[in-house]
C-alpha cells in the first residue's frame, strides 16, 4: 500500500513537470515573453514583400533584440506592407538613416526585422518612417529564377 502511494506521487510530479514544460514551450513558440510592457517608441517601415513576417516578431540590431513588430497593414495608396515596430526606450539613439531588412533565422526559420544603423547625427523619434528597407527573400522566387536561368541556357554565368 505504501509503495503504490509513493509511485502515485512520483507519477503526479512527473505529469506536473511535463505540463509545465509544455507551457514554457508553448510560450516560446507563440513568441509571448514574460508579460513585457510595450513601452517604447514606434517606427514605420514600408516593404514590397514581407514574406511570413508576423506581429510580435523580433526586431534586432547586431543580433540583439531591440523591439518587436507591433502591427502590419497594407498601404492603400502604394500597395506596400506597412510594418510598425515598437523599439524599446533604451535604444532611443537610432540614427534617422537606419535601414531595415526582413531576415530569416536559419534556412527555414521564423522571420524577423534586422536594423542596420546609419551615420546621421539626428535620431529617430516616435512615428518616424524608415527610408531604406529591404523586402524578404522569397525562397520560391529564388528557385524559380534559378530554374528559368538554367532553362534559358544562361546558367547564371557569362561562360567566359
Amino acid at each position: 500500500m505504501r509503495n503504490s502511494r509513493a509511485i502515485e506521487i512520483t507519477v503526479g510530479v512527473f505529469v506536473i513537470a511535463g505540463l509545465a514544460a509544455l507551457f514554457v514551450l508553448a510560450m516560446k513558440v507563440s513568441n509571448i515573453t514574460a508579460f513585457q510592457s510595450a513601452s517604447g517608441y514606434t517606427i514605420i517601415g514600408n516593404f514590397n514583400n514581407i514574406g511570413g513576417l508576423k506581429v510580435r516578431a523580433p526586431v534586432t540590431m547586431a543580433g540583439v533584440q531591440v523591439g518587436r513588430v507591433s502591427s502590419i497593414t497594407l498601404d492603400k495608396k502604394t500597395f506596400e506592407a506597412r510594418v510598425a515596430m515598437t523599439i524599446d526606450n533604451r535604444f532611443d539613439n537610432l540614427p534617422t538613416d537606419t535601414s531595415a531588412a526582413i531576415r530569416t533565422s536559419g534556412l527555414l526559420g521564423e522571420q524577423y526585422v534586422g536594423l542596420e544603423p546609419g551615420g546621421m547625427p539626428t535620431t529617430l523619434k516616435d512615428g518616424d518612417e524608415l527610408m531604406l528597407t529591404q523586402s524578404a527573400l522569397i525562397l520560391e522566387k529564388i528557385i524559380s529564377q534559378f530554374i528559368y536561368d538554367k532553362a534559358s541556357g544562361d546558367g547564371g554565368g557569362s561562360g567566359k
